[in-house]
């Protein structure tokens, strides 16, 4: 039996760095194609092949494409679908504008963030900690501007956009979670309102794309679409305060393809601000296994962790 679990354990750290290695690929692809076209080109031929990779899947499943897309929760989905587009303008931008390390501290926040809106938004009053910790996540950022807030650029709002749309998009997901479980959904919908969106702003910006480019976008859309499944699969096997810092993993993915792609080496501001926040972020999780390892004494509601867009 113990050979089992560890041998289930072992599979599901893989699968995390599998899936930080395919979210880091799916960010660099963003910025590649950021540097030559508008956002609308990329969401509408990517999120038109996640909405079919979906259906297909609903369809494999032998449940028909009716059954595995329909959700109750309208209302929530329909929030989460909104949010979901506000972050990936927000992240596209950000992509744009900002070095790519950069980016992933406001990524690295998402946690912090979503500790603190559960209680007003999921009922899950925060401890003082999560108040600590999104304190020393937010002196992290400070250090992308040394100057302070006048140091803010356009790309850090951007990013910061994302990161707080994202974190909604995330709760709201978790929101649909404790209802019904319709992970598939949760893919489709998103993606099929990021489609439409963009769809209306997509003949002001059209650019003809050489076969190579396309190329890239179907890699895109492939990425996203494994990551999310992959994910899924990861947190089934491990205990969420493990997979957790495991995904930080994703910077280092970042730097290397900043690097090597994009010739950016990261500022040391850069690495500080990375590092208070993602031990912020260690420090949640671990606080959060020593509460569940203690005799309880009330009962912990579990939610569905759904991954983020």
């Amino acid at each position: 039996m113990n050979r089992i679990v560890l041998s289930g354990t072992a599979v599901g750290a893989v699968l995390v760095v599998v899936y930080t290695g395919m979210m880091a690929a799916a960010d660099g692809i963003t910025k590649f194609i950021a540097g030559s076209y508008a956002a609308p080109q990329l969401f509408v031929l990517s999120s038109l092949l996640v909405v079919l990779f979906s259906m297909g899947a609903a369809k494999m499943q032998g449940q028909g494409m009716r059954a595995g897309l329909t959700v109750r929760c309208k209302m929530v989905m329909f929030v989460r679908a909104v949010l979901t587009v506000v972050a990936s303008v927000g992240y596209f931008m950000a992509f744009r504008l900002l070095q790519f390390a950069d980016v992933f501290l406001f990524i690295a926040l998402i946690p912090l963030l979503a500790a603190v809106m559960s209680g007003p938004i999921l009922g899950e009053s925060p401890r003082p900690s999560a108040w600590l910790a999104l304190a020393a996540g937010a002196c992290g950022v400070m250090f992308l501007m040394p100057g302070g807030l006048a140091g803010m650029q356009a790309g850090h709002a951007w990013a910061l956009l994302a990161a707080l749309s994202g974190t909604g998009s995330f709760l709201a997901a978790r929101v649909i979670a404790k209802v019904e479980r319709v992970p598939l959904a949760q893919v489709f919908w998103p993606n099929l309102a990021l489609m439409v969106a963009m769809a209306v702003a997509l003949p002001f910006v059209w650019k003809p794309m050489d076969m190579s480019d396309l190329l890239w976008v179907a890699v895109y859309a492939a990425a996203l679409f494994g990551a999310r499944y992959v994910v899924a699969e990861a947190l089934r096997l491990l205990p969420a305060y493990v997979a957790t810092p495991l995904m930080n993993l994703q910077f280092v993915w970042m730097v290397v393809i900043g690097v090597v792609a994009f010739g950016e080496v990261p500022a040391m501001g850069t690495l500080v601000g990375v590092t208070l926040v993602i031990a912020s972020g260690a420090w949640l999780v671990l606080e959060e296994h020593t509460v569940r390892a203690r005799p309880r004494t009330s009962v912990y509601r579990r939610g569905e962790v759904i991954p983020a867009e």
